[in-house]
């Protein structure tokens, strides 16, 4: 027997939203007329470690996505992006000098100043 922790299979995990961002999310869509809409979790590449996190609202689903709930909020993320934000939790802050949406990554090694910056 070896002492590595086991393997956690590629598509098991989550995208938890707070209630605090699930509230603060549900009155950007109402306030753009998005109504209905799901939050899109992405990630590109850039920013000042490596990878930028992409939030955006979408009605439809794509075809490879996945999707989750959470805190009455439905959630798009499509598999390329799952790679980095499988397990993340996101949160809001109205905080008047770091306030804004706070993404706490486990898949990050890095993350910078910013917070909306990661490496893996």
């Amino acid at each position: 027997m070896s002492d590595s922790k086991e393997q956690v299979p590629f598509m098991d995990g989550s995208i938890i939203v707070t209630p605090k961002a699930s509230k603060k999310l549900k009155g950007v869509m109402s306030e753009e007329g998005k109504d209905g809409f799901a939050l899109r979790m992405g990630v590109e590449g850039g920013g000042c470690s490596g990878m930028t996190y992409k939030m955006s609202f979408e009605k439809a689903q794509g075809e490879f996505d996945k999707v989750f709930e959470s805190n009455g909020l439905t959630i798009y993320c499509d598999l390329k992006s799952w790679l980095y934000v499988k397990d993340i939790t996101v949160d809001f802050s109205d905080d008047m000098l770091n306030g804004g949406f706070k993404i706490k990554n486990p898949n990050a090694e890095r993350t910078c100043g910013c917070g909306t910056s990661f490496s893996v």
